[in-house]
């Protein structure tokens, strides 16, 4: 079983030690990379996210800072946040925690980022560039399977890749990096969605399968091939009480049906959520490069 496991904590540190030595250099140049992440409300798996963010920060060398707003915050105070954390030299990257509270728009406070400290990749601009295959930031969880499937040294060319979901921040720009003809992507790609009337048909061709509908144990081993590689993106809390927490988390693959069928897969927890962090770090550091070199 283990050698079919996607260890994403320990890829996750090998992307952190490599930028380890990215930020001593520039550090040696002046440039210390900031990250500031803006969390409103008090949504309690946005507040473990962002933490968990503020820790990774710490420990490979980045300045990592959180403004933390009560859900009241209007939206005028908010994009005046943002303008200012725009301004300021010390920061390279800024990430607005989703959701935000419903009296807020996401998409208008998103546009407010300046595209240069969008390190979340999700201001219309770097979409735009990222369509065009000349990005300059790439959303983090996409990025960070294709990542893994470098790692784990499968090359996704002329692969059938079958992406399950189509929100903006996974399904679609997955779909949109895996068809270029970039090294590590490339791929014939098919995405999933509701409105797709037989998703077994597709399942079960594909090489690759990454699962980000939200749905908990969508996927069952009668689903998919013998061989495939299975990314597992979801995150679902599903109540049991008989867990000491109440509830349990699981991912949008049924592990154990299709762990026996599968050359390799991802754990809910443990498996694509460090790597997204990771990128997130990532993205930052590269900001940080940009400015430097827009300076010189």
């Amino acid at each position: 079983m283990q050698e079919k496991l996607i260890d994403g904590k320990a890829i996750a540190r090998k992307i952190k030690t490599e930028l380890k030595e990215e930020i001593e250099e520039l550090k040696a140049q002046g440039i210390t990379p900031g990250l500031t992440a803006v969390l409103v409300g008090d949504d309690p798996a946005s507040h473990i996210y962002v933490n968990n963010k503020a820790k990774a920060c710490k420990k490979t060398g980045i300045n990592g800072e959180v403004i933390k707003l009560p859900k009241e915050t209007k939206a005028e105070e908010l994009a005046k946040i943002i303008a200012e954390l725009n301004a300021r030299d010390d920061v390279h990257g800024i990430l607005i925690q989703s959701p935000l509270p419903k009296h807020i728009d996401e998409l208008g406070m998103i546009l407010n980022v300046d595209p240069l400290k969008d390190v979340d990749g999700f201001h219309p601009m770097n979409i735009g560039y990222m369509l065009l295959g000349s990005p300059i930031f790439l959303a983090c969880t996409p990025f960070g399977v294709i990542r893994i499937l470098d790692d784990i040294g499968v090359d996704p060319k002329g692969k059938k890749v079958v992406i399950l979901g189509r929100g903006n921040i996974v399904g679609k720009p997955l779909a949109a990096m895996m068809m270029q003809k970039w090294e590590g992507c490339n791929a014939t790609v098919t995405v999933c969605h509701t409105g797709t009337s037989n998703i077994i048909d597709e399942t079960k061709q594909a090489d690759i399968i990454v699962a980000a509908m939200g749905m908990p144990k969508f996927v069952t081993g009668d689903m998919i091939k013998e061989g495939a590689v299975v990314i597992d993106v979801g995150v679902n809390r599903v109540d049991d009480p008989s867990k000491k927490k109440g509830y349990y988390l699981c991912g949008d693959v049924d592990f154990d049906s299709c762990l026996e069928k599968v050359s390799k897969i991802t754990p809910v927890p443990g498996g694509v959520g460090p790597i997204t962090i990771a990128m997130l770090l990532y993205n930052t550091v590269r900001a940080a490069k940009l400015k430097l070199v827009n300076q010189q």
